[in-house]
């Protein structure tokens, strides 16, 4: 794992236009080894676009953001990459080249026997050990969403960050990718995770990060950034979290 130093993420005052619009308002988080940030909001608040942001790939209009230590945006593609895996929305791929193959594609820096070591454990983890070498354009969505996971676990670098990756997948898969992703915070790894479930957010992220058209309403652990208020002003819905022996559980209602 990378000797980085820092906090894994540091956004202060970040603001994002596009189009002359407003993307992102004076957006001020941080995370650290060690812990899972899910950040939610509706569609169109933004998440993406902090994402994007945190990596230094949006350009900003104001403020600033590191990856441990260093400004994003003055990063090389590959010095950036050595700090932080990302795991995009879009599911695509170009080549139906064998599942392993494009999970050792997470692990660029590492000589070919690794990386193919490292591919074949992460598939294993997320249950597709028994494809790997199968091609991915002959797998379903759902199946290849699985290997797209297993890119980014095959990273070696010291913060993974994933976009819904939860999209379009059945609740054990969900289930799956938030234990996935706890290990590796619990392995001491840095985890920015963007999710729409509330409650599979609430159950799996140590701290979430609410956005609201582009402003941040809300940071702290699940039961206080989904505070009722918060749930009824950014989410339309009335109901609380509820403490349960297996984590907390969102009951709610539409706000009438």
């Amino acid at each position: 794992m990378s000797a980085a130093q820092g906090l894994a993420l540091d956004l202060a005052g970040v603001r994002v236009d596009v189009a002359g619009r407003g993307v992102l308002d004076d957006v001020t988080l941080s995370v650290d080894r060690g812990e899972v940030l899910g950040i939610v909001g509706a569609n169109g608040s933004g998440k993406t676009t902090l994402l994007r942001a945190a990596l230094g790939v949006a350009p900003l209009a104001a403020g600033e953001a590191r990856l441990f230590g260093h400004e994003a945006r003055r990063l090389s593609p590959a010095r950036r990459a050595s700090f932080a895996a990302w795991l995009p929305q879009e599911r695509k791929v170009g080549w139906n080249l064998p599942a392993w193959r494009i999970a050792a594609l997470g692990a660029p820096d590492a000589t070919p026997g690794r990386a193919r070591a490292l591919a074949l454990a992460a598939l294993e983890k997320v249950g597709m050990a028994l494809h790997a070498e199968r091609g991915v354009l002959d797998m379903s969505g759902g199946e290849r969403a699985r290997v797209l996971l297993a890119r980014l676990l095959a990273s070696e670098a010291p913060l993974l960050i994933a976009d819904e990756p939860d999209a379009g997948l059945d609740p054990d898969a969900q289930r799956l990718i938030m234990e996935l992703l706890g290990e590796a915070a619990q392995a001491g790894r840095a985890v920015v995770v963007t999710l729409h479930d509330l409650g599979l957010a609430a159950g799996g992220c140590d701290r979430l990060a609410v956005l609201d058209a582009g402003r941040l309403v809300a940071l702290g652990d699940p039961f206080e950034a989904l505070a009722p208020a918060v749930l009824r002003s950014s989410f339309g819905l009335d109901g609380s979290l509820i403490g349960a022996p297996a984590g907390p559980v969102l009951s709610v209602r539409r706000a009438g």
